[in-house]
């Protein structure tokens, strides 16, 4: 297993890797109607058990449809202070494939469905390639605003500018198409990893909606539900 402890539970090294992070904040609300909390104890135990039996799934399914990409995860914990409900894949120096958790992911998820379903749909990101992906639309839409300002006789920081936003634009364009399609995928491998796919997306009834806003980056909460239940149909 590759997780990595440092006191209660890991350190994330990953200051100069690339990351397609999936912020999720804790939404406002009466705690009362929602599940309770674990226990620190019970959520530092549920995430290696999670992570034990998701990770050998996940890299099966990465070897069997990505046979090219490195599909050896590494799972850790972002332990620095004040970092937000959030799990995030990313990039090693070495092309590894990263899964990172903050603590406060961890503790926030109320049962193991919850946590199986985050990590899979992150493992899912890397088997769809989704980080070259963004880094490729990022480096057209740059091109192509600064191309436009270009054109127009822009001086060299209008220029410089229009880069910047064009890379920005680019990156979110397909940001959503890329967050559904790691539900689907992610959806496949919690179920195959035994875990209940719906029950752990009922995450996303937790969370604040981002709407369906233009340039956003993730998808409404109930299109992201939806391509849960319509995988399992599918299975």
């Amino acid at each position: 297993m590759s997780l990595i402890r440092n006191g209660f539970l890991a350190l994330c090294l990953l200051a100069s890797a690339a990351c397609a992070p999936a912020t999720m904040p804790q939404a406002p609300g009466d705690g009362a109607s929602q599940p309770a909390p674990l226990s620190e104890r019970r959520a530092a135990m549920q995430f290696v058990e999670v992570v034990e039996t998701v990770e050998p799934v996940a890299e099966r399914e990465c070897r069997s449809r990505a046979p090219r990409l490195n599909c050896d995860f590494r799972i850790v914990v972002d332990d620095r202070p004040g970092q937000p409900v959030n799990a995030y894949q990313t990039l090693d120096r070495s092309g590894r494939p990263i899964i990172a958790f903050t603590l406060a992911m961890i503790g926030d998820v109320r049962n193991e469905d919850e946590l199986a379903f985050v990590m899979s749909h992150e493992a899912a990101h890397h088997v769809a390639g989704h980080i070259e992906r963004q880094r490729q639309n990022a480096a057209t839409g740059a091109l192509v605003f600064a191309g436009l300002a270009a054109l127009t006789g822009a001086d060299a920081q209008t220029l410089e500018n229009a880069y910047e936003v064009g890379a920005v634009v680019g990156a979110r364009t397909y940001s959503k198409d890329f967050e559904l399609e790691a539900d689907r995928l992610g959806t496949i491998i919690a179920a195959r990893a035994g875990y209940n796919p719906l029950r752990g997306a009922l995450f996303f009834e937790r969370i604040p909606d981002p709407g369906d806003r233009f340039l956003g980056t993730h998808p409404p909460n109930a299109q992201r539900l939806e391509v849960v239940r319509a995988t399992m149909r599918a299975m």
